[in-house]
């Protein structure tokens, strides 16, 4: 399979640029803005992820004779527009929130400077990488604060695609959790990897108590024993008295959780296990870890409900031309009015305001009709830039990239949560956690 993402786009993009090459307005330069009208799920902020996987595969968008070849066979193209494609490069400026950031509707997210060719054919490839990782990470993170500084393990392969798995790991990662089962994001991405055994290695044996003593015959009584194949309470039972009291952890994978984890929880003091942690799973979202989060659980494992954007499984972002110049060289903001799916034209530079180490607002600067950027906000105290270079000159900005990248995102999440009012944190619908306002053209 190519490594080119060139093909990780949609069908009319490239007879946008047929015809724009045709016309002779392919080459105009061009703003492209990539935001959300509304936050998914009605919740209090996004989590921006997926911005370094999408720088990289900005820098892999070529068309190779693999992709070339396909086109032609297919003959929907002019062979000027092959022959454009063939030497594609993004050579412009593409600016935006680094990733981990929290965001709201309305937020330039990602700003792209280029000609009209150039930049419309990231469309689908920036939506695509955005919309997903995001979606995972703004539910990641609302589960790591409802968790209250208790570890969370992401363990929802099985739930999603098998590409969307590795990159889920790795907005969850981001967004708060410890630790995945998935080892592709393992190795791709560094992260902490666990598992143990599920109930097939249980009922492989004739017996939980023979399956128990296989476990701690080959990982030592430090594992984590998963006691609901049967009875819980004789399942505790079995593994304490096969692992002693030093047994590392108990999974629980069923019942009524609360209710569950106090009786575990009491027998194995009363069997003097009072250091072996608890671990539940089952079907976890951000409102049962909540109400799980002052019982005696020491780990959390979710799935289904973190791959797939609990509830909300895509940011629904939107990628637009905001400004273009003409042909006499003048910059003209443009903006969709269509109803209850306008935009804001003109290039935006997005600031965030402070007031005792909290933020208040996000502002947004548009930028003068001119095309010259605008030195700030006057009149407006404690604020921070939040827009940063990603790409200039097309040239990537490598501290986005990698392990280090990510690392970089996960600490940033990390303080900006500290940075919300507190109503952010609440799990309830309701209206975003920041005033929004526009400034400027």
């Amino acid at each position: 399979m190519s490594k080119s993402t060139a093909f990780h786009t949609d069908h009319y993009e490239l007879t946008m640029v047929d015809a724009a090459l045709r016309s002779g307005t392919a080459h105009r330069k061009s703003v492209f803005e990539l935001f959300t009208r509304r936050l998914s799920g009605a919740r209090k902020y996004g989590v921006l992820a997926g911005t370094g996987r999408l720088l990289t595969a900005i820098e892999n968008f070529r068309y190779t004779d693999a992709e070339l070849n396909w086109l032609r066979d297919r003959d929907f193209l002019h062979s000027e527009t092959l022959d454009w494609l063939a030497n594609y490069r993004f050579n412009g400026n593409i600016t935006g929130y680094a990733e981990g950031e929290v965001f709201f509707p309305g937020s330039p997210l990602l700003t792209v400077e280029s000609t009209f060719a150039e930049g419309v054919v990231l469309e689908t490839l920036a939506l695509s990488i955005l919309n997903y990782d995001s979606a995972v990470a703004t539910a990641a993170s609302r589960m790591h604060t409802a968790a209250k500084g208790k570890p969370l393990a992401e363990m929802g392969s099985r739930r999603t695609s098998e590409i969307n798995a590795v990159y889920a790991a790795r907005a969850a990662y981001l967004a708060g959790f410890s630790a995945t089962s998935n080892l592709e994001a393992g190795r791709t991405y560094g992260l902490p990897t666990m598992g143990t055994a599920a109930h097939s290695f249980t009922l492989l044996h004739d017996s939980e108590e023979e399956a128990f003593r296989a476990q701690i015959t080959a990982f030592g009584p430090q594992t984590t024993l998963l006691i609901d194949t049967y009875d819980i309470e004789q399942g505790v039972k079995n593994a304490i008295e096969i692992a002693g009291p030093e047994l590392g952890a108990v999974r629980i994978d069923s019942g009524d959780l609360p209710v569950v984890v106090a009786r575990v929880r009491e027998l194995l003091d009363s069997l003097g296990a009072k250091n072996t942690k608890i671990t539940v799973t089952n079907d976890l979202d951000e409102h049962t870890i909540a109400a799980l989060a002052a019982s005696p659980v020491d780990n959390f494992g979710v799935g289904t409900s973190v791959v797939t954007g609990s509830g909300s499984p895509t940011m629904n972002m939107v990628y637009k031309l905001v400004a273009r110049q003409g042909d006499d060289g003048q910059w003209v903001s443009v903006a969709k009015k269509s109803e209850n799916k306008g935009s804001v034209g003109g290039k935006k530079i997005a600031y965030r305001e402070f007031k005792n180490g909290r933020a208040i607002a996000e502002l947004f600067e548009v930028q003068a009709q001119d095309g010259t950027d605008t030195a700030g906000v006057p009149g407006r105290e404690n604020l921070e830039q939040i827009t940063v270079p990603l790409i200039t000159d097309g040239n990537i900005h490598q501290e986005h990239l990698g392990a280090a990248g990510l690392e970089a995102a996960r600490e940033r999440h990390a303080q900006r949560l500290q940075e919300l009012p507190l109503i952010a944190m609440s799990l309830q619908r309701g209206d975003p956690a920041l005033q929004i306002e526009y400034i400027g053209n």
